[in-house]
């Protein structure tokens, strides 16, 4: 069961891998935790990898591919895995079918830019603990205040409006195009996607996502 999970920041792809992973067994595979480990673990490639970021730069997609070849070849991933923020661009998408690494379903999750605005600039956090209200869907009991110290709640930079559009507008231009990418590969027979209406309740996707994949 080897998974990529589509859709703008902000639209559940977070609480959905952790029900995921929770349910088939699988390990979610991030790159930004991948290089991290291979920086720690000094291996060749995160030594490459950290001489690129030391320079400012952006790791490039053929070090990204072969630190993602790695993990999966590790026992955990023997069931599967989910991968999350990759691929990104299209020729990354390109460089994965290159390299053999096979997909077996392409999940996008599907939320309107005003809904993930909404959802995220409503977000208010207590610094103390990380405990996260929602000015409308989960308000504290004190407007702007949390519940249990009373201490003022903060919006986290990534939560301001401006943010989360630029976000946004930058996975429209660079990661939409892999909805087209895969629709089209899955017409071709070569993966399953499905797009899950996002807005719906996190239990009531989890539910659909379950069914989906029982199959």
């Amino acid at each position: 069961m080897r998974i990529i999970l589509l859709g703008a920041p902000g639209a559940g792809k977070g609480t959905q891998a952790q029900f995921l992973m929770n349910t088939f067994g699988i390990p979610q595979i991030s790159t930004g935790d991948m290089l991290r480990s291979a920086i720690k673990s000094g291996s060749e490639l995160g030594k490459k990898a950290k001489q690129v970021m030391d320079a400012g730069q952006l790791v490039s997609d053929d070090i990204i591919i072969e630190l993602v070849k790695e993990r999966i070849a590790e026992p955990d991933c023997q069931n599967g895995f989910l991968l999350d923020g990759f691929p990104r661009t299209i020729p990354q998408a390109d460089a994965m079918r290159e390299n053999g690494i096979e997909i077996d379903y392409v999940l996008e999750f599907d939320v309107p830019d005003e809904v993930i605005v909404e959802r995220m600039s409503g977000r208010r956090v207590h610094p103390g603990s990380g405990r996260v209200y929602h000015v409308e869907h989960n308000p504290p009991k004190e407007d702007g205040k949390d519940d249990e110290t009373g201490e003022e709640l903060v919006i986290r930079p990534d939560d301001q409006e401006q943010t989360v559009r630029k976000r946004l507008s930058v996975y429209h231009e660079q990661t939409e195009p892999l909805v087209e990418y895969y629709q089209k590969l899955s017409e071709e027979g070569k993966t399953e996607y499905y797009k899950i209406d996002g807005t719906q309740p996190v239990e009531k996707v989890s539910d659909q996502l379950g069914e989906l994949l029982k199959k």
